[in-house]
């Protein structure tokens, strides 16, 4: 009886705090995100130019088309376009309750989880679709200024489109055979490219079964003494956001570990150890059989966790973090500002572009068949300076082949060496196995390994207090 009491007082405990979240995450503060007309603008490592004769700032919404030329309008358009086609995850409300708890919403503690699965769907996006594709319906998204993003309106979006930017363009004159050829490869292409899209907004839904969706990541991180409702929510001080974001990456990869789907056995992930990625292990990891028992490379999406500087993010490192997002493997990064957890993935100068979960949202079914994909995609980009960032953060990378790889961590490592103005750069790539030198190859894994002397020096840099992983 007395059991069936606090159950009681949970589920009203519960559904008070839900109240509360959805009134004060619902309404979304609309101010328009300017862009400087003479800067270059990077978004996942492609460069967009907005620059013409006149100075000034350059709205992205679209409200402002009209004053410029239209050769820098397809240039905006652009962006937009793929900035909308980025995967949106946002606070979530009225969803199935949450295993062992009365939770229904993440509103107000759910937001560093979504920004890792806007990271791990952005590595899905480009081992799935490539890093050119677009959503073709993006620039039909109604930016709703004049309304809040809440359960009313995200279901209004879901049938209401707005087509006013899509420009007009003179067809070409093909033979009535080239027509048809074209215009079959195209739909071939534009459906099998469509599935894709559905399908991988479908493993990040808030349902138990979905093989990346809140229900099931909260499963694997109560093997890390975790519970939904308290745990990688924003973080009071620099030092509590430190280790969620060491926590929860390995709860990624364990997500991805365990996917079920066949679709999903093509993909590895790596956790980076100490600010260090060790050569040999990742390469084994993109080597290691397949579920089938066939023999082939996985693509492996990298997670560094680093930190920026001491309480406060170090300026030094800008130029790396721009360098870094202005490659086309990078995948984002995982961070924030103090208090709240933000998904980067561009800059234009001195300023991030972010994408915000704090939007609380209705839940949307993605089992059924052709459910709504406007709420899955970010109308318009926000802008925060680098000196606001929290120090603390998670790097991605995404790499398809071996040979792949290691282009890319000699791509990283010519960056981190000259924009390190210190003798040792904020991580790097060795050679060999992790169980070569003291460190061990997973959080759970307690074997002892003797050091190679010539790396023990270079390397105890990194084993200081700050990046010990849970």
């Amino acid at each position: 009886m007395e059991a069936t009491g606090t159950d009681e007082v949970e589920k009203i405990k519960s559904k008070f705090m839900s109240a509360w979240h959805n009134m004060k995450y619902s309404w979304v503060l609309k101010t328009k995100t300017y862009f400087s007309r003479n800067s270059p603008v990077f978004l996942l490592g492609k460069c967009y130019h907005f620059k013409t004769d006149d100075s000034g700032e350059l709205s992205t919404d679209g409200s402002n088309f009209d004053k410029i030329n239209t050769e820098i309008s397809g240039n905006v358009e652009e962006f937009r376009k793929d900035f909308i086609s980025r995967i949106w995850l946002t606070y979530r409300e009225e969803f199935p309750q949450i295993k062992g708890s009365a939770l229904t919403t993440d509103c107000g503690w759910g937001c560093t989880l979504r920004t890792g699965q806007m990271l791990l769907a952005q590595g899905l996006m480009l081992h799935f679709l490539g890093r050119a594709w677009v959503w073709p319906d993006a620039l039909d998204i109604d930016n709703s200024d004049s309304e809040s993003w809440t359960a009313h309106t995200v279901k209004k979006l879901t049938a209401s489109f707005e087509a006013s930017l899509t420009a007009e363009r003179e067809p070409k004159i093909l033979s009535n055979h080239h027509r048809g050829t074209l215009k079959r490869n195209c739909d071939d292409s534009e459906r099998r490219n469509e599935v894709y899209h559905r399908k991988i907004i479908s493993w990040f839904g808030d349902y138990p079964l979905a093989a990346f969706g809140l229900h099931q990541l909260i499963e694997y991180g109560k093997k890390s003494g975790k519970i939904a409702g308290d745990w990688y929510g924003p973080a009071v001080v620099a030092h509590i956001l430190r280790d969620e974001l060491n926590s929860f990456v390995f709860v990624l990869r364990k997500a991805v570990e365990e996917a079920r789907d066949p679709e999903l056995q093509g993909v590895t992930v790596y956790v980076a150890q100490d600010c260090t990625v060790y050569s040999s292990d990742v390469i084994d990891r993109q080597c290691s059989l397949m579920d089938s028992g066939k023999a082939d490379t996985k693509a492996v999406i990298i997670l560094v966790p680093v930190r920026l500087g001491g309480e406060r993010t170090n300026l030094d490192y800008l130029e790396f973090v721009k360098g870094i997002l202005s490659l086309e493997y990078c995948v984002g990064i995982i961070g924030g500002k103090p208090k709240q957890s933000y998904y980067f993935a561009g800059f234009q100068d001195d300023s991030l572009i972010y994408m915000d979960p704090h939007y609380c949202q209705s839940f949307v079914d993605v089992s059924i068949k052709d459910f709504p994909l406007e709420s899955f995609h970010c109308p318009s980009p926000k802008k925060m300076s680098f000196k606001k960032m929290d120090p603390s953060c998670t790097i991605g990378f995404y790499c398809r082949t071996v040979q792949d790889f290691e282009k890319a961590s000699e791509e990283i490592t010519k960056m981190l060496k000259s924009s390190s103005k210190e003798k040792y750069p904020l991580f790097t790539f060795v050679k060999g196995h992790s169980k070569d030198y003291d460190f061990v190859s997973s959080p759970l894994h307690e074997e002892k390994h003797l050091f190679l002397e010539d790396e023990k020096k270079r390397l105890k840099r990194f084993s200081t207090e700050e990046f010990v992983l849970l």
